[in-house]
């Protein structure tokens, strides 16, 4: 099989290794196609090389079919099309007896604290399969995982149809966003400073506005009828974006913190307590965010595959991470793990 392998401080090599058959309890895989994404480029400039140990293949958001079964797996097939959870908990803490094993304290994130899908081959436990529609094209299959990631934060939101509803930042999952939010009955105006993403988030039939250009804020007060918005999701990760999502907000108007912000913000805490205003933290997904983003690209409620910009060899990783690091002309990019048909 063949392997896209981190080996440190941004860079990147290729090896070539037997496959791992899979033991009790496990499936083969072959991956079809991995997307990258923000976690991925923050391994690839060596932010994470305290929690990422090299040599690692890397990445998580996949789609593929199963290969071979191990011992005791049951209601799965050879050829089976899936995807992955990358999650792994522990069962046993705080979090997990709760209820949240998603944000378990001993939370092992496949791709990043054990081996993930840059890989032809990926054996991993059957109970983390989701299974996809056999004509769901594999392509547009590789970014159910950032679909479940826009459905839980748009689910932690609690939407109500008719909500006015801001998403800052107009990246992958910002976009995904806006298109969960509105099938949840939401509408949406997308603040992104790229020009090259607010032609892909009008492509999905959104409404974006450039917060450089002219005063947003009066934009979403005229189309708010000087309320603001009900909800705005923090998806760009900066402090002007912060800020601004905060003033965006109506009364009792809901922050939904998306973005991982590395370094402490400066928050404007008068405001959430003139305006009573709550915020969310939102954190990956559980499953019944897996199985609802399926149920949504398969739908066409959230055309998930007009995010893809391109498609490259896995041979091709360093001028993929490349590509997405200068952001010029690009959403979405696919590695094709395995070249020949699935």
């Amino acid at each position: 099989m063949s392997r896209a392998v981190y080996t440190g401080k941004g860079g990147f090599a290729m090896a070539e290794d037997a496959p791992v058959e899979p033991g009790p309890g496990e499936v083969r895989l072959s991956v079809a196609f991995t997307g990258i994404c923000g976690t991925d480029l923050h391994i690839a400039h060596g932010h994470m090389d305290h929690r990422v140990a090299t040599p690692a293949v890397i990445g998580h958001e996949m789609s593929g079919r199963i290969a071979a079964l191990g011992a005791n797996v049951i209601g799965w097939d050879v050829g089976d099309a899936v995807t992955v959870m990358p999650l792994a908990w522990c069962g046993t803490c705080p979090a997990c007896r709760a209820g949240h094993s998603h944000i378990c304290h001993r939370l092992t994130f496949m791709g990043i604290d054990s081996p993930g899908s840059m890989q032809s081959s990926w054996t991993v436990p059957a109970s983390l399969l989701v299974r996809l529609p056999a004509d769901l094209p594999l392509s547009t299959a590789a970014l159910v995982e950032p679909t479940a990631v826009a459905v839980h934060d748009v689910r932690r939101a609690e939407i109500q149809a008719g909500e006015k509803v801001v998403v800052v930042g107009g990246g992958p999952i910002g976009l995904l966003i806006a298109c969960v939010a509105r099938a949840a009955g939401a509408e949406v105006v997308v603040l992104e400073v790229d020009s090259h993403r607010r032609k892909a988030g009008a492509e999905l039939g959104l409404r974006l506005l450039d917060p450089t250009a002219g005063d947003v804020a009066d934009a979403i007060q005229d189309w708010t009828g000087t309320a603001g918005a009900a909800v705005v999701f923090e998806v760009s990760g900066s402090a002007a974006g912060l800020a601004s999502a905060t003033s965006l907000l109506s009364v009792r108007g809901r922050l939904v913190l998306v973005a991982i912000h590395a370094t402490p913000r400066e928050v404007d805490l008068h405001r959430f307590f003139w305006r009573e205003l709550t915020l969310i933290g939102a954190r990956v997904y559980q499953r019944v965010d897996f199985e609802r983003a399926v149920e949504l690209i398969a739908g066409g409620a959230v055309p998930a595959g007009a995010l893809i910009s391109k498609i490259v060899p896995l041979g091709g990783v360093d001028d993929a991470f490349r590509d997405l690091e200068q952001g010029v002309g690009v959403v979405k990019i696919l590695m094709d793990c395995q070249p020949e048909a699935l």
